[in-house]
Parts: C-alpha cells; structure tokens; sequence
C-alpha cells in the first residue's frame, strides 16, 4: 500500500505592495483586474467570473503555458472592504467536482502608504490525488503574488 507524501495543510504568506490598498483591494475585487494577475507565472485565465457578494461564485480557469487548463470554483465567505476578503477555491477534476477545497482568507493593511497583504490559506477538504496539487501551492501563491505586484506597480 502506498501512501501520499505529506502536503502543508495551511500555509501563510506576508507581503509589502508598494501601492495604495484601494488599489490593491481592486485587483483582488474587479474582475477586469484580477483576470491579469491571478495564477502562477506564466499562466493565463481564459475564464474568469466573480460575484463580489457573500454566496458569490468564484470561476477561474487558469491555463499552463503548456495549454492544460485547470479550472477552479469558489464562493466568496466575507467581504469586508477594503480590510478583507474570505472566499474558498476548490481545483476541480475532469468531471467538474472538487480534487480540494481550500478556504483562503486575505487581510490588507496600510503601511505607510503601501499595502501589505496577509494570506492565510487552509486546506478544508482534499481528495486522496490532491497532494499532487497541493506540493506547489506556497510556489503558486508566491508566483501569483509576483504578477500582483508588477500588476500594481
């Protein structure tokens, strides 16, 4: 019997944004803005839906550079302009359901005219072939807040 390696089931990330946080609360809120920086380096987002209201879906489909596309549902928890954002993500499988859920809550905070963004992510649910997803998603995050800062720069 062989068991999958052993993924973080929560991980956190601190970042400084040298931009205003109604700026930053955009690219995270309007969808025209999200659409160019959400997702690793490199990919792109073919789909991208939001309703910015509590029970809000959340649809992004984010294709590699390679062209495989991986689609990602959601629904937003809590908004609380411009301070926080609580929203769950779930990669779906080719047949549309969830490989894992993941509730990711986002704080943004002034800092001397500069936004830092706290990211704290918590894997709620996950399938057994999760893990092969969910390995990379300190890299994913930290690669997609690389694209938020140039976006806001």
């Amino acid at each position: 019997m062989s068991t999958a390696p052993a993924v973080s089931m929560e991980m956190e990330l601190t970042r400084l944004f040298r931009a205003p946080r109604s700026l930053v609360w955009q690219a995270w809120t309007e969808v025209d803005k999200l659409q160019q920086w959400w997702g690793p380096m490199h990919f792109t987002n073919p789909r991208c839906e939001i309703d910015l209201r509590v029970g809000g879906p959340i649809r992004i489909d984010m294709r590699a550079p390679d062209g495989i596309v991986f689609p990602m549902s959601g629904e937003y928890e809590q908004i609380v302009p411009p301070e926080r954002l609580v929203f769950l993500t779930s990669a779906l499988d080719e047949q549309g359901e969830p490989i894992f859920t993941n509730r990711n809550t986002v704080i943004f905070r002034e800092v001397d005219g500069a936004t830092e963004i706290s990211i704290h992510t918590r894997v709620i649910d996950a399938k057994a072939a999760a893990w092969q997803y969910l390995k990379g998603m300190r890299e994913g995050w930290s690669s997609s807040l690389d694209k938020l800062e140039a976006f806001v720069a």
